[in-house]
């Protein structure tokens, strides 16, 4: 049953210091990435109801999901310790936290989203992920404290996206309240249009949202491939040939 792959981006920082306060900054933005990238409605041969079931199975390991606010270096490195000498966890591989400090590289990962069904969507989650970080930073080193809140509403945030994907409501990051799925992709753009545009990424960043916005997650994709092509076999066949054209 814990047959779930992920999309995982990688964003470099100065130091643990800076990644923790990054960390703590990006908490609310992350289901929005989740949401665009849902791309596994299926479960055991049947519809979940889900744009991303994928979400919902990872989230029953222990150490999953969205976390408090750590506040500094010392206290996520502290937690880190505390989780594992539970015995629970074998490993620092196993803090399944949905951003953590790479335990192998100097960076951010963010850990939402799922597999794409084409390569557009996680170049351009990368490029989102990049400008997250890079504005999270900034925000530190500007003296701004992170959002105060309370990880249950992250978690109904993350329930929210994994439901509706880009097909129903979901959370607004600002607001915590509820949204479209524009207004909520639109927050997130607008969250972070300076540092994309400070790094080149903006068009395509602009480009990609429409582009996705106008045809839809995988999870959409993947319905509509069900309804006319009769089976989930075909809908494997057909979501290959997708994926390689899409990369070539």
């Amino acid at each position: 049953e814990q047959l779930t792959c992920g999309c995982h981006v990688h964003v470099s920082v100065e130091s643990d210091e800076e990644g923790v306060a990054v960390l703590d900054r990006i908490r609310p933005w992350l289901p929005v990435l989740t949401a665009m990238s849902a791309n596994s409605p299926f479960w055991q041969g049947q519809d979940s109801g889900y744009g991303s079931y994928r979400s919902r199975v990872w989230n029953r390991l222990p150490s999953a999901g969205p976390t408090d606010t750590f506040g500094s270096a010392d206290r996520y490195h502290e937690q880190v310790r505390a989780m594992l000498d539970t015995g629970v966890l074998r490993d620092e591989g196993m803090m399944y936290f949905d951003a953590r400090l790479s335990a192998v590289y100097p960076t951010v990962e963010v850990r939402v989203a799922d597999v794409c069904l084409e390569a557009s969507t996680p170049v351009l989650l990368a490029a989102l992920v990049r400008g997250l970080v890079e504005t999270a930073a900034r925000e530190w080193r500007d003296g701004r404290p992170p959002a105060r809140i309370g990880t249950g509403l992250l978690r109904l945030a993350a329930w929210r996206a994994s439901r509706s994907g880009l097909d129903g409501p979901l959370i607004d990051p600002g607001t915590m309240r509820e949204t479209s799925p524009a207004g909520a992709v639109e927050a997130l753009h607008a969250h972070v249009r300076e540092a994309l545009a400070d790094h080149g990424d903006d068009e395509r960043v602009r480009e990609g949202i429409a582009r996705l916005m106008e045809r839809g997650n995988g999870a959409r994709v993947q319905r509509e491939l069900l309804r006319t092509e009769g089976s989930l076999g075909a809908v494997a066949t057909r979501c290959a040939e997708i994926t390689a054209v899409a990369a070539t």
